[in-house]
């Protein structure tokens, strides 16, 4: 929502500028430009990216206009299904998540989280690692099998994100190189009416406008809001990995679910007593809670 919002906002003042000063709209619509610009930034991503960057690509920039996965809800939502899993394992040993974590479809603790089902990476980040831990791997090891995993993700996450922020750098060049199209096509038309090459002139100055206004407007800030998804992504996964590492040192449930619970982002973290609710089904979480998430 708040992209669009920005969008509107970045768009909506250059014009509104541009208008201020008695501009002519109708001289900044030059689809010849715009198809230069934009043809040549679409072809360049086309050439440096595989397939299957290029889905990332657009699932990326599809999910900007979306709100983010990881709010607080989510988060106790997941350290909820945590308790509850490694309560079950304190009381019924490690061998007790084996059929939870073969078929998380069918356990009765991870089928009460939608989300964490949906989301295949996460699902199967969590339930790989506990198939490690019930066949007897060390905490220490488990720990750096899921920071590689982690490390793995996020550099997977960052590369259609490095694509993007390439292309964007490339729109202010691509603005000249229709900018230089334009002034060859006005020096074709010298001797003409003035009318005719004061046109010509300003189309070609547009394209180096819409180069850097794509450049700085639209495409990097999209980029860098695919950057922030990671980011949140990473640290999703980072508390997964604490809450996990640290039941399986020892600590009891209630203990790494608060210790997880330290490792969650400030802007989305609960309270302790919203935590202690939500594992403890004492009462609902506040709405204040709910509210924030949305």
């Amino acid at each position: 929502m708040f992209t669009i919002i920005g969008i509107v906002v970045v768009f909506g003042s250059v014009v509104g500028g541009y208008l201020m000063e008695h501009g002519n709209i109708r001289v900044l619509l030059q689809p010849a430009e715009l198809l230069i610009i934009g043809g040549a930034a679409a072809g360049t991503v086309l050439v440096a990216n595989p397939l299957h960057i290029l889905k990332q690509i657009v699932g990326g920039i599809t999910g900007v206009f979306g709100g983010s996965k990881f709010t607080k809800q989510r988060y106790l939502d997941s350290l909820k299904m945590m308790y509850e899993l490694f309560n079950k394992a304190r009381k019924e040993g490690l061998m007790a998540l084996e059929n939870d974590v073969e078929e998380p479809e069918k356990s009765p603790v991870f089928s009460k989280n939608p989300e964490f089902l949906k989301d295949h990476h996460v699902r199967d980040y969590v339930c790989d690692t506990l198939r490690m831990a019930v066949s007897g791997s060390e905490p220490f090891d488990l720990d750096q099998l899921m920071e590689l995993d982690m490390e793995v993700h996020h550099h997977a996450y960052t590369t259609p994100i490095a694509s993007l922020s390439t292309m964007a750098d490339s729109l202010p060049g691509l603005g000249i190189v229709a900018a230089v199209l334009g002034v060859v096509i006005t020096m074709g038309a010298l001797g003409g009416p003035p009318e005719e090459i004061g046109h010509k002139v300003a189309a070609a100055l547009v394209g180096t406008f819409l180069g850097i206004l794509l450049c700085y407007g639209l495409v990097g800030p999209i980029a860098a809001n695919m950057a922030k998804s990671a980011d949140e992504e990473n640290a999703f996964l980072h508390v997964m990995r604490v809450v996990i590492i640290s039941f399986l040192k020892g600590t009891a449930p209630i203990m790494a679910v608060e210790v997880a619970r330290r490792a969650i982002p400030g802007h989305v973290r609960p309270s302790f007593k919203e935590l202690e609710a939500a594992c403890r089904n004492r009462a609902e979480v506040p709405a204040e809670a709910a509210a924030a998430s949305a």
